[in-house]
């Protein structure tokens, strides 16, 4: 087993991997960018090693310095975390060229599944159902050329991307040609890679994953499934294990689960991954794409399962076998997580930074707080706005959205804007009680819903508490004949302060 591991990233997810490695008896090295100076992951470990300004073209994603700072203090293996440098093949094996265990999958296996063409034919190589589509790049021409056979509405998608970046729907002909330049240009600012390939859009679809643990034995199981179907700008905000489809229809995991293991053993693949697939409305499930890293919503399985996947992780890089077969795994109740944001839903869901002037965490049973802030903490603008994952474990899907809508109500950010209200309304709306979830849900949610409008005279309810407030402290003082016999309380100013914050 590795005696020092040096994490290779930032905010929650370092602190989550910090904390396994702890309990291995396992020495941590973090790296930090120059904002990243104060942040919690850089208190935790056991050393901390700086890497570059606040850019992550400049930090986080210099290969040279993280490979450095490993090799300076020390360490054997490198863990990536997800996002950065995760889904990177160069860095993957420059790790191995360098004499560094990376703890994740080959580079082969990486660099095969990161391009959404190659993973699409490595998928049907494995036997797995796959969205009608192409199976290479396409010129605007081509595209056109696909429609005039296939029709409408289509997915415009970046052969190098993911989490949303360079896809556009497109519904009609008129709408092709710029959609067609802004996927190809966002794609070329989000991975230098401007190459756009097609995917038949599938109306209404639910959006799952299949959890993935192989060891370089040969051995290979899945962990169930994971709902990831609520989003927001193509990115999950809501996940949870196991899905209510699913629930439903208990063959589905297993013919799920059976078609995410032959892709992945196409690949070669080993370590943790994910394979995601869109369902359609009759229940006809299709590969989207792997994840050749740990997901962001990986608690709520390790809440339904009791298993740890990041020590899973360290274990099969260090060349030992899985535990345990398929046969073995089990499910207990259902996880819901959801992903704690600095943004404004009401507003785009836009970023919203800035200093954490209050900080209140829920407690209780079934509650997982998996998170990177403190109370004057700075959110800054460099990154992603994450906060924490908030993931709640009950006995039933019911019971876990209950107590998860009472953890939200102890959850309490101040000095910022959160989704915790958003999340609070969402988890009350009747066709999400129902399960019946699609990857437009919350798009639809806006539609049937209001926000939360503040009271049209609170500025003025505002105002006179502020007067009453002024007027007791000023009446108190006028009554007291002398500074030692004053009636003024220092608790009752203290709660009045309280309620005018």
């Amino acid at each position: 087993m590795f005696r020092k591991v040096l994490i290779a990233n930032r905010g929650e997810i370092a602190v989550r991997i910090i904390r396994t490695l702890r309990e291995m008896g396992i020495a941590t090295v973090a790296v930090y960018s120059e904002a990243d100076r104060t942040s919690l992951h850089v208190r935790m470990a056991d050393e901390a090693v700086a890497v570059g300004p606040a850019p992550s073209s400049e930090s986080y994603l210099r290969t040279d310095r993280i490979l450095a700072a490993a090799r300076e203090r020390g360490a054997e293996a490198i863990h990536p975390g997800y996002g950065f440098l995760s889904e990177n093949a160069d860095f993957a094996a420059a790790c191995e060229d360098g004499g560094l265990v990376f703890i994740g999958p080959s580079a082969a296996s990486i660099r095969m599944m990161g391009s959404k063409t190659a993973a699409r034919r490595t998928a049907i190589a494995g036997g797995t159902p796959v969205v009608p589509g192409t199976e290479s790049s396409v010129t605007l021409e081509e595209a056109r050329a696909f429609t005039a056979v296939h029709g409408y509405p289509i997915l415009l998608k970046a052969v190098a991307g993911g989490g949303g970046k360079g896809m556009r729907r497109v519904d009609r002909d008129a709408e092709l040609e710029s959609a067609f330049r802004n996927a190809s240009s966002e794609a070329a600012r989000s991975f230098r890679n401007a190459e756009l390939y097609i995917e038949r859009y599938v109306v209404r679809p639910r959006h799952i994953e299949i959890q993935l643990l192989g060891d370089r034995h040969g051995n290979m199981i899945h962990l169930g499934e994971r709902e990831c179907s609520l989003q927001r700008r193509h990115q999950k905000v809501i996940e949870e294990c196991p899905s209510p489809l699913l629930t439903e229809y208990p063959e589905m995991r297993e013919a799920m689960g059976a078609a995410a293991i032959g892709a992945a053993r196409a690949a070669g693949y080993y370590n943790a991954g994910t394979v995601e697939f869109l369902v359609d409305p009759e229940r006809r499930f299709y590969f989207l794409e792997m994840n050749t890293r740990l997901q962001v919503e990986h608690p709520v399985t390790e809440l339904v399962t009791g298993l740890d996947l990041v020590r899973l992780q360290v274990e099969i890089a260090a060349g030992e076998r899985l535990p345990f077969e398929q046969r073995d795994i089990t499910w207990r109740g259902a996880a819901i997580e959801a992903r704690i944001y600095a943004e404004d839903p009401y507003n785009d869901f836009l970023p919203f930074p800035g200093t954490l002037t209050r900080l209140d965490r829920p407690l209780g049973p079934g509650v997982r707080l998996d998170g990177c802030v403190y109370d004057g903490w700075t959110v800054p603008m460099e990154y992603d706005p994450l906060l924490a994952k908030l993931a709640i474990w009950g006995a039933s899907r019911e019971q876990a959205r209950q107590r998860m809508i009472r953890a939200l109500r102890e959850y309490d950010v101040g000095g910022i804007r959160t989704n915790i209200g958003f999340f609070r309304q969402i988890l009350e709306d009747e066709e999400l009680r129902a399960g019946r979830l699609h990857t437009g849900f919350i798009e639809e949610f806006f539609e049937r819903h209001q926000p939360p409008q503040p009271p049209a005279d609170l500025a003025a309810v505002a105002a006179l508490a502020a007067s009453l407030h002024t007027a007791a402290r000023v009446g108190a003082r006028e009554a007291a004949p002398g500074a030692g016999n004053s009636r003024h309380s220092a608790w009752l100013e203290s709660g009045r302060n309280e309620m005018l914050r």
